[in-house]
């Protein structure tokens, strides 16, 4: 996919957007996310702010480390710069339009989710029933 390509599918999907050159600011419902990309490494980045890290509770990190195992799909929580985010990071090229919606909506779900179920979507992978140990079957 190249850059021009991915705007394409953020100006479709987004309620609103603006930016060019491969730095967008969009809104997806009520999410506010942020896409880069860097040709020269192959990368892009989805981001959507979600809290600031010293107002999350360790409880609420370790959450957040346990979804990225079992409900986060392809998005993960990561902090940066005392900020929490939900983000997705891909190489570009290989990115395709499917995968493109397919990582706005876990981005979305991820921050609506924040606090409560912390999934980016129904899958729910390799979590073992509650009550019962940590290994899967």
């Amino acid at each position: 996919m190249t850059p021009e390509d991915l705007e394409r599918v953020l100006r479709e999907a987004a309620d609103e957007i603006e930016g060019e050159d491969g730095r967008w600011q969009l809104r997806l419902d009520d999410v506010a996310l942020a896409c880069m990309v860097d040709v020269h490494y192959d990368r892009m980045r989805l981001i959507a702010p979600i809290a600031e890290l010293d107002e999350v509770s360790d409880d609420v990190r370790d959450a957040c480390l346990e979804a990225n195992f079992h409900t986060t799909l392809d998005a993960r929580y990561a902090t940066s710069d005392g900020v929490l985010y939900a983000a997705f990071i891909h190489p570009l090229s290989s990115l395709d339009a499917e995968l493109a919606e397919s990582a706005l909506q876990q981005v979305a779900n991820l921050v609506e989710t924040f606090g409560t179920t912390f999934s980016s979507g129904a899958l729910v992978f390799g979590l073992p029933p509650r009550g019962h140990g940590g290994a899967v079957n």
